[in-house]
């Protein structure tokens, strides 16, 4: 089976590093998957909405439901975390854990991505 990767905001932002470990990743028949809730926190007036969704086509996109919702508290009550700046890495940590292992992560959070996810999801800094 192919290894799964959860990308952070490097790839909706356009990030040149982040692009070419994910079309790498793709290459190689790997999924790459992001949380809905980083298109809402990397989109801005100057985002390029045609190559929003050229790269939102390569990308499986996992909701964040009631059940997320609250495994993702979890995952902040349980690392000692709590409030609007970390709920959204608690909402992508906690799609990263869902996916089938090995699981990496991409992202320019790596302190509290480590509170959330441990030592279960590979994390690669961009």
């Amino acid at each position: 089976m192919a290894r799964r990767k959860l990308s952070h905001e490097g790839t909706l932002a356009d990030d040149e590093q982040v692009v070419a470990l994910v079309a790498v990743a793709r290459s190689r028949g790997m999924e790459v998957v992001i949380s809905s809730l980083t298109i809402i926190e990397v989109v801005h007036a100057r985002t390029n909405k045609s190559r929003l969704n050229w790269m939102l086509s390569g990308l499986r996109v996992v909701a964040v439901g009631d059940e997320e919702a609250r495994a993702a508290s979890k995952l902040l009550m349980d690392a000692g975390l709590h409030g609007h700046e970390y709920a959204i890495n608690a909402a992508v940590a906690e799609a990263a854990l869902r996916q089938y292992r090995p699981v990496v992560m991409l992202t320019s959070d790596i302190d509290d991505m480590v509170k959330l996810c441990g030592d279960r999801v590979r994390l690669v800094a961009v």
